[in-house]
């Protein structure tokens, strides 16, 4: 009897600390970002620098852009990758957190797409 119980406190104990553990952010699910028709034919490249947060559902919300090399040619492409990117959230003591994220989309002729940026660890 007293076995049984003190397993039971000593597993109890155990998925307590599993489920308190943090866990960070993972990138699940999104499109990569598409290179810009016009930009291509004029053999332009560049890279975007957004700041977004990451809702407890895993969403992206309040995408901004940061910076922009060029102005005005990647910025749309850039937003719209992110806007579909999907998250499992990171967590804290167990509960969702929302991590403000700063992801940087490189722009660069015969770079391969298919492979979306890892995000950086949460700020």
């Amino acid at each position: 009897m007293h076995v049984t119980l003190i397993a039971a406190l000593v597993l109890g104990l155990l998925l307590a600390g599993c489920a308190s553990a943090p866990r960070p952010l993972q990138l699940l699910a999104g499109a990569d970002p598409v290179y810009p028709p016009a930009a291509r034919a004029a053999g332009i490249e560049g890279e975007v620098t957004i700041r977004y947060d990451v809702t407890a559902a895993g969403r992206v919300a309040n995408a901004v852009i940061l910076a922009a090399e060029p102005v005005g040619v990647f910025e749309e492409a850039a937003l719209a990758a992110v806007a579909s990117w999907r998250f499992r959230p990171a967590t804290t003591r167990g509960e969702p957190t929302a991590p403000r994220q700063v992801s940087v989309l490189r722009f660069r002729l015969g770079d391969p797409y298919g492979r979306l940026p890892s995000p950086p660890e949460a700020k």
